[in-house]
């Protein structure tokens, strides 16, 4: 098939938010527990962090972080993660019904990111609890001295604050599922008083108030609308989760459910506007796409187990084994996240170890990246700077969940000099003819090129069988001003340019 698509210097979709690939890891089956941390293990380090998974982490150049949750945080007391970790009680966690032994809490975790390079992203509990205990949070992560919450942070060891920018307002409240489910005004109205104590501790504080769970709930997006108009003024993101799956065993279809996504965000971005406008407010407010991922592999197999089980401690639960078609799927997200990086200003992925995660982790064992982990890797390395508007032409097709999806899914990134172009070649058996005009760009020159191809859509990673990865490319080139080459079908292309 023939592609035609366009590139102009001059038409930019805006400047990308580092933290477009940030993550999120939950005090949640072995997350936490055997996955980031584990004491005793050959890799363990002086804190009880693995090393090696540190290493995967590292690698991924990873932003932000948010936790400690997720459905753990609307009833999770914080203070019980804090203090000598002899006297910190065992919790039934009633989120994931399991134990939670509080052996890692604020503390250990801000050491774990700051090793790292991380930022924190901290949630407030707003389900069972409420303002005093977010503000008392605040005041031990934040304040410097001179009170009794910051001096208690420092009889804990850590006398210097934490200053961390981004706090969200509790978690999924529209969810039935959820500790302390409310209907929209009354969070929205909870979040608007949090929001405002919270920024009276820490002046230009970033709150980040709770969206729909999911784009499949009844109550949205009325949902987002109720929430904002109780708190427009005093808030900066909106958040938006949304999982992915194949269950139907349709992979054009489950492809298209990135378009899917790419209307979830323009509708949330009309609701902001609106909202905005009945408000006459002066501030904007941007999407924090803060839960996503693939999810359905083990889903209802894992809801059979946690619904039964005996309160386990950090019991194996959403290991997910992903496939070369969940690669795919996630490179194109990726590009999507780009194309809209005008609205979405915050993403995270759900999760980063073990937990539905790029990263897995074996007990007492190694570590090993999942299949997609390379194109969240790659959109993160290569993918920030300024979006470019990409035009496209060529074949499309109709699926259950959209209409006219391109075969071709691109999306392009200038940044210092550099122009990344990231292609995913979805049909499942041809393979597409591309030329693409870069104008403005008359002396680009080819860098690198990386691809992931070859796969059965079925194939996965393993324990020292990491198959699916980036190789280097072939036969895809820059010849007066134009990209031209050939891309396979089912195959995922990393192009970068000097200009």
């Amino acid at each position: 098939m023939k592609v035609t698509a366009a590139i102009h210097r001059a038409f930019e979709i805006g400047k990308i938010d580092d933290r477009l690939y940030s993550a999120f890891i939950e005090h949640m089956g072995r997350a936490i527990y055997s996955g980031i941390y584990e004491p005793g293990h050959p890799q363990a380090d002086a804190h009880g962090f693995r090393r090696d998974v540190a290493k995967m982490v590292r690698d991924l150049n990873i932003p932000a972080i948010r936790y400690p949750g997720g459905n753990f945080v609307s009833a999770y007391n914080w203070e019980d993660g804090i203090g000598p970790k002899e006297d910190r009680p065992t919790r039934l966690d009633l989120a994931w019904r399991s134990k939670e032994t509080n052996q890692v809490g604020i503390n250990e975790f801000a050491i774990w990111a700051e090793d790292l390079g991380i930022d924190l992203m901290l949630a407030v509990n707003l389900g069972s609890r409420g303002i005093s205990d977010a503000r008392n949070f605040m005041e031990y992560v934040n304040h410097p001295s001179g009170t009794y919450w910051s001096d208690l942070r420092r009889s804990h060891g850590v006398e210097k604050p934490y200053n961390v920018k981004m706090w969200c307002l509790g978690n999924e409240m529209d969810g039935p599922w959820q500790i302390g489910q409310k209907k929209a005004s009354e969070y929205g109205q909870l979040a608007n008083q949090t929001a405002k104590a919270l920024r009276q501790l820490t002046p230009g504080a970033e709150m980040v108030v709770c969206g729909s769970s999911n784009d499949e709930m009844p109550t949205y997006p009325d949902w987002e609308r109720g929430v904002l108009e109780e708190c427009y003024e005093n808030v900066d993101y909106i958040s938006l989760h949304k999982y992915f799956g194949n269950s139907s065993r349709d992979t054009l279809n489950y492809f298209g459910k990135v378009e899917e996504t790419g209307r979830y965000i323009q509708a949330i971005g009309g609701v902001i506007d609106f909202v905005k406008a009945k408000k006459r407010a002066k501030n904007d407010i941007y999407i924090c796409f803060d839960e996503w991922n693939v999810w359905y592999h083990n889903r209802e197999e894992d809801a059979k187990n946690w619904g039964s089980w005996d309160w386990p401690e950090a019991p194996a639960l959403l290991e997910e084994d992903y496939t070369f078609e969940d690669t795919l799927f996630i490179a194109c997200l990726m590009n999507e996240f780009i194309r809209r990086s005008d609205r979405v200003k915050i993403a995270c992925i759900a999760q980063l170890v073990n937990v539905i995660a790029p990263i897995r982790a074996e007990a007492d064992g190694p570590a090993w990246r999942q299949s997609i982990y390379w194109p969240y890797q790659m959109a993160s390395l290569y993918g920030r700077g300024t979006a470019l508007r990409v035009s496209v032409d060529g074949p499309t097709y109709n699926c259950k969940v959209a209409d006219d999806v391109a075969y071709l899914d691109v999306a392009a990134v200038e940044n210092h000099g550099e122009v990344t172009v990231f292609i995913v070649n979805r049909h499942l058996t041809d393979a597409a003819d591309l030329r693409m005009s870069m104008t403005g760009y008359a002396n680009a020159t080819l860098m690198d090129h990386q691809v992931i191809e070859g796969h059965d859509l079925m194939a996965r990673n393993g324990p020292g069988n990491e198959q699916i990865a980036p190789v280097a490319g072939k036969g895809i080139g820059v010849e007066d001003g134009e990209l031209g080459g050939t891309i396979a079908p089912l195959s995922y292309h990393i192009v970068r340019l000097r200009v």
